[in-house]
Formats: structure tokens, C-alpha cells, sequence
């Protein structure tokens, strides 16, 4: 049995397939594209992998089985409307042709080449017309300069150690080659949260530095952003105030990204976080948001740059015995009344629901309201709430029925999916940004199987409606091709119900926030309930759940309708949100006939028993597995199991105690 390793080889792009191609590869890069450098590497780096011999010419001898070039390069009538990044691969004369519009659309065409060649696909078979949905198809990391990652759970930073740049060329090449193989064009590098380290970013001492990255990230599609510190007028710069309206602290900030742009043409612009979790704002100075973005915006907008302006605001010093402050409605009440304000080089960063990457919460009401604003839909797929790449929980899934619901902002059939891409309102929406799950571990993402997330979200960026089950096969067969078809296909299957599986053990209906304060993992029932946080689910003897109906917070009236009356309804609110909008009853029934109180039991044994049963499929497979491979995921399995028996056995038995009600199948619950 071949030998494989858990480090960076092992993972979709790099992995070779199991069935060696016999043809050879002519290759002809047509025109004078910069790009054609990039597929030049990829094409020596991964596809020659696959052929017996391979050949790259600067023009098209007439021998080549496959010619790259833009529509003008090749002197071919265009495919209309696929755009920058769009491409077209079609067969003619007994040659395969990638074509586009520009040279992104001939970095992507190539790697939907490579993919299919991996899969086995013959080469005269190969046929693809696309373009993608969403303009912004951008990751957010979190790392800071003394190589440390906030919510980081694959190791120390791919950018930073020590307070400095790592500058590891063949890493730096290897991650962008990752990234853009799935479409991701845009990224930050440093934590929303800016230390002071991370604020000098912007300035001369590191500007060379980040120049260097910059350029090649641009090598490969990716346009670079930095988050930056709000306050950096006065933390770096000297002033007494950073008063967006205040001339000096604009004129400061024009100064500022003329020397960036200098230094760097292609940067992207940047990403804030402002009055947001002690982070400094204009509401330090009486202003509104509108007021601090547009006076940055205005400086990055002669060199055409972007300024990504989370909406992640509330208040974070709440009072727990205040039951009038919800902080789910803050997003909305913050930005929805600022609707048209912003300039239209600014983009509004919303959070998919109204509190913070839960389990299961419900859509962002935000998106849908925003009629003449910019803005992008922020998921995470670092698994800060969901495992931290310790429990496999393959979130997809959770992403695609985001995106599938229907806002009826626009009335019926309003999606978010349409929503974020624009195509449901005139433009606004700009695309999807992520907080990634990546760092300096072997395999990227701490978990192997957590690779899964990083890849399907760069596909649901660029295709929301590509089919899940597609996706993780893909995925699989990309990755483990070595192995046999039926290890693969369990493999699929433990992703595909994995965060369903992980719901049922943790937190139910809807509730969340039942963890260990800080860092997150494992229950903690009562961890965030009497905190300034605005956490709560208000278990009492009688019930459980948060009033967000009209006579509790008034948060459903956020929502168009009818979709606002369908949560305020007990009869018609979702079984898996009900604890989110409703303050209940422990004997409440739900749709299955269930009380909540036996759902409580029932889910958290029953995810247990699920987790019981991946380590059984996985040790079913002993002998067909690398040794490496069936270890690393044996030990993260058994981790998972120990987790989840925690979970099952805290939850149900604060509920028990918390109720006095009976499990009706006398299974153990601690007293």
C-alpha cells in the first residue's frame, strides 16, 4: 500500500491521482498574458503529474493537444457575458481550447482543467462554460504578528512569527495555489482585531513587506487587503483624535494609502472593525458609521480601492438583568436606518445570522434590508462554535441553507444566495467573505477532513447552487484518490451528517452559547448566562428559550413578510429555531410529537451514538487505510466522542435538574 503522510501534499490540488494518464501534454499559452507565468508553474507543478511526458510552448505550433489564450490571443469570436473571471473549455479539430475574456478567467479555466484531468476525465471530454456568481469571493484571517491566530485551530500563522513577516516563498506559492484552485480572489492577512503590532501594517516599516506578499497573491488571482485599527491616526500617527470629520484625521488617512498604493497598485483596500467589542469608532466622537467609512472610503477610492465595513456591532457591556436589550436586532438597528448613506466604494460585512456563527441561528435580517448599499454575507469556516477542527463537522451544509432561504425581501423567491451576488438587487450585494480555518499545521486546516470547509466554501462562492452531495464526492475523490472507492464514500457520508450530528449533541433548537467562555469548546450550560455579552437562553424551572416575538424584543419585525409572521407564530416557527424566537414550555410539542424536554434527551444520546458510529465506520476500514492517516483521524475521532459524552451529559442533566422531568427512556441522566 502506498505510504501517505497528513502533511501539505495531502490535500486537493497536490494529491495525485490513482489512475496515471497515458497521453502527453502539448501545451500552447497563446499571447502575452502576465498570468501565463502562474500556469506555466501549476501546469509543471500538478499536471505534469499526470502525463507521461509534458511540452510547453509560447504559441500555437499546430502540434499542441491543448492551447490557452484570451478570445483577441486566438482570434475567436467571444462567448458573451462570462466577464473577467469567466472561462470556456470546448473541444474542436481534436484539440481542447481554454479561453476567456482576461487572464483570471485563463488561471481558472486551467484549473478546471487540472481538476478534471485529476478525476480521470479523458481529455477530449473535458467541457465547461462558467463564470462566477459573486464579485467578492474573499477569506478574512485572523493572525497576528507575533504568530498567533485568533479563533485559529490549525497552528501558528502562515504569515507572521516572532513580530515579523515568516516570508516562506514555497508556503506563501503553495497556500495561493489552494486558495485560487477554488476560486477565492480576495484576502486579508491580519486579525480583525489590530494589536498594536498589526497597526503599523500600513506604515514604511512593513509596507515593503506586504508589498512582497501582495505581488504574489496577484500572481495567482488574489487581491490583498489589511485590516486596519480605527484609532491609527492616533496610535501610529501622532493625532490627538481620529474624528472621522475632523480634516486632519481624513487628510492623515489620504497621506496614508498614497503611500500604500505607491508601494502597492494592486492592494485591495480595507477591512474594519469598529465600535464592535471595545474596538474604537466613530461613536467615540458622536458619529455615525456612515460618517467613519465614507471618510475612508473617500481616501482609497482614487486608486480604486474597496473599504469592507463589518457590521458585527452591539453592545458587548449589557446588563443580564436587562431583558429589553436583544442583542440580535443590534446589526439591523445599527445599519438598517443608514440604508443609502454609504459611498459606493464602501461594503457593508454582515454576519449570516444576527448573533455570532452559532450552530444554528437564525438568517441575518440585515441582508434583505439593505436596498442601496453595498454588501457581502460573512461566514466562518474555522470552527470557532462548531468543533475547532477537532470534532469533524463539515459546514456546507449550514452555508447552502443559508443561502438557499428566502428573504421575500424583494418578495417571493428572494434568496440570499441572489441577494449577496446582486443579481436580486440592482448590484448591491457583492459576494461572500469568510473567517478561514487555515494555519502552519501539515495539513492546513488541523483536521484533515476540515480541508472539506475551505473547499467547499470557495465552491458555494463561486456556484451557490452546486449540489452539496457533488461537492464533498469531489472533495474526497480530489483528496484521498488513493484510497478505495468505498473508504471514500465513508468518508463522505460521516461529512454530510456530521454538523447535524454535532447540533444534536450540543446545543438544541436553536439555543446556543452553551460553552466554556473565551476559548469556546466543550459545554458550559450557565458559561455566558449572567454575562455582558447578550448570550443568554433564560432556562428557568418552566421552560426555556429567548421572547423574540413582538411582545418579547420585537426582533421578528426585522424580517419581511411573511417570514417575520412565520417565526412569531409557535405553530409555524421551525422545530430547529424554535428556542430562538419562543420562550417555552419544557412540555411544549413539537412537529415530530416530541416535547422540547425529550428532544433535549433524545438528540444529545442519539449524537453520541452517531459520533460511536464514524469511529466504527472508520475502524471498518483499518486495513484499507495509510497508517498516518487512519491515526490522525482515530485520535480526533476519540477526542470528538469524549466531547460529545461531556456535552450529552451536562446538557440533559441541567435540563433534568432544571425541570424534574423524566427521560421516557429511562437512560442515565446524573442527579
Amino acid at each position: 500500500m502506498e505510504t501517505v503522510t497528513t502533511d501539505r501534499e495531502a490535500c486537493w490540488l497536490t494529491t495525485e491521482s490513482s489512475k496515471p494518464r497515458t497521453e502527453k501534454l502539448l501545451l500552447s499559452l497563446v499571447g502575452d498574458a502576465p498570468m501565463f507565468a502562474t500556469i506555466r508553474r501549476l501546469c509543471q507543478n500538478h499536471a505534469a503529474k499526470f502525463f507521461v511526458e509534458t511540452a510547453i510552448t509560447d504559441r500555437d505550433t499546430g502540434k499542441s493537444n491543448v492551447i490557452i489564450g484570451t478570445w483577441t490571443s486566438l482570434g475567436k469570436e467571444s462567448t458573451p457575458n462570462l466577464g473577467s473571471e469567466g472561462y470556456t473549455i470546448f473541444s474542436e479539430e481534436g484539440r481542447l481550447w481554454i479561453v476567456a475574456e482576461e487572464e483570471r478567467g485563463l488561471l481558472y479555466g486551467f484549473y478546471h482543467f487540472l481538476k478534471e484531468i485529476q478525476l480521470g476525465t479523458p481529455l477530449l471530454e473535458i467541457s465547461a462554460q462558467e463564470k462566477p456568481a459573486n464579485v467578492f469571493r474573499m477569506i478574512n484571517h485572523w493572525d497576528n504578528m507575533d504568530g498567533s491566530v485568533e479563533r485559529g485551530y490549525a497552528g501558528r500563522s502562515l504569515f507572521f512569527e516572532g513580530g515579523s513577516f515568516t516570508k516562506d516563498e514555497d508556503c506563501m506559492r503553495s497556500y495561493a495555489e489552494l486558495l485560487s484552485s477554488v476560486g477565492i480572489n480576495a484576502l486579508t492577512i491580519n486579525n480583525v482585531n489590530v494589536h498594536e503590532q498589526e497597526s503599523a501594517l500600513i506604515t514604511n516599516r512593513w509596507l515593503p513587506e506586504v508589498a512582497w506578499l501582495a505581488k504574489l497573491f496577484q500572481e495567482y488571482g488574489l487581491t490583498l487587503f489589511l485590516s486596519i485599527n480605527y484609532a491609527s491616526p492616533i496610535t501610529i500617527g501622532g493625532l490627538d483624535t481620529a474624528d472621522p470629520l475632523e480634516t486632519s484625521v481624513a487628510d492623515w488617512w489620504e497621506r496614508q494609502v498614497e503611500r500604500i498604493y505607491g508601494s502597492i497598485p494592486s492592494f485591495g483596500g480595507f477591512v474594519v472593525k469598529a465600535d464592535s467589542e471595545h474596538r474604537p469608532g466613530p461613536f467615540s466622537y458622536g458619529r455615525t458609521h456612515a460618517d467613519g467609512a465614507n471618510m475612508l472610503a473617500k481616501a482609497l477610492k482614487p486608486y480604486g480601492g474597496h473599504l469592507f465595513w463589518r457590521c458585527f456591532v452591539y453592545d458587548c457591556l449589557q446588563d443580564w438583568r436587562d431583558r429589553s436589550t436583544d442583542r440580535a436586532r443590534a446589526a439591523y438597528d445599527h445599519f438598517a436606518p443608514l440604508d443609502g448613506a454609504f459611498a459606493d466604494n464602501v461594503i457593508l460585512q454582515i454576519k449570516s445570522g444576527p448573533m455570532d456563527f452559532q450552530v444554528r441561528e437564525a438568517v441575518s435580517p440585515l441582508i434583505g434590508a439593505l436596498k442601496q448599499t453595498k454588501h457581502v454575507i460573512e461566514l466562518q469556516i474555522t470552527q470557532e462554535y462548531t468543533g475547532q477542527q477537532i470534532d469533524v463537522c463539515y459546514l456546507p451544509p449550514q452555508w447552502k441553507e443559508i443561502l438557499d432561504f428566502d428573504t421575500h425581501a424583494n418578495g417571493k423567491d428572494t434568496t440570499v444566495a441572489d441577494l449577496v451576488s446582486g443579481r436580486a438587487n440592482g448590484g448591491f450585494g457583492q459576494g461572500m467573505t469568510a473567517v478561514v480555518n487555515t494555519g502552519r499545521d501539515e495539513n492546513w486546516t488541523g483536521h484533515s477532513f476540515a480541508q472539506a470547509n475551505l473547499y467547499g466554501y470557495g465552491q458555494l462562492a463561486w456556484n451557490p447552487k452546486r449540489c452539496l452531495h457533488a461537492i464533498a464526492e469531489e472533495w474526497a475523490d480530489r483528496t484521498y484518490p488513493y484510497l478505495p472507492k468505498n473508504v471514500r464514500k465513508t468518508i463522505v457520508s460521516i461529512q454530510e451528517c456530521s454538523w447535524i450530528v454535532y447540533e444534536s449533541y450540543t446545543s438544541p433548537l436553536g439555543i446556543g452559547w452553551m460553552v466554556n467562555p473565551g476559548h469556546h469548546y466543550g459545554p458550559n450550560v450557565n458559561g455566558y448566562e449572567f454575562s455582558p455579552w447578550g448570550t443568554y437562553h433564560f432556562s428557568d424551572r418552566n421552560g426555556l428559550g429567548v421572547d423574540r416575538t413582538r411582545k418579547g424584543s420585537n426582533y421578528v419585525s426585522q424580517y419581511a413578510e411573511p417570514v417575520g409572521s412565520r417565526y412569531e407564530n409557535l405553530q409555524t416557527c421551525p422545530d430547529e429555531l424554535l428556542l430562538f424566537f419562543h420562550h417555552v414550555p419544557y412540555t411544549h410539542v413539537l412537529t415530530s410529537g416530541k416535547t422540547v424536554i425529550q428532544h433535549i434527551y433524545d438528540s444529545h444520546f442519539d449524537g453520541v451514538e452517531q459520533v460511536k458510529a464514524f469511529i466504527a465506520a472508520w475502524e471498518s476500514h483499518k486495513q484499507e487505510l495509510p497508517e498516518a492517516l487512519y491515526q490522525h483521524v482515530r485520535v480526533k475521532f476519540d477526542a470528538q466522542l469524549a466531547n460529545a459524552v461531556e456535552w450529552r451529559d451536562q446538557v440533559n442533566t441541567y435540563y433534568y435538574r432544571m425541570s424534574g422531568i423524566e427521560d421516557k427512556h429511562g437512560r442515565t441522566i446524573y442527579r
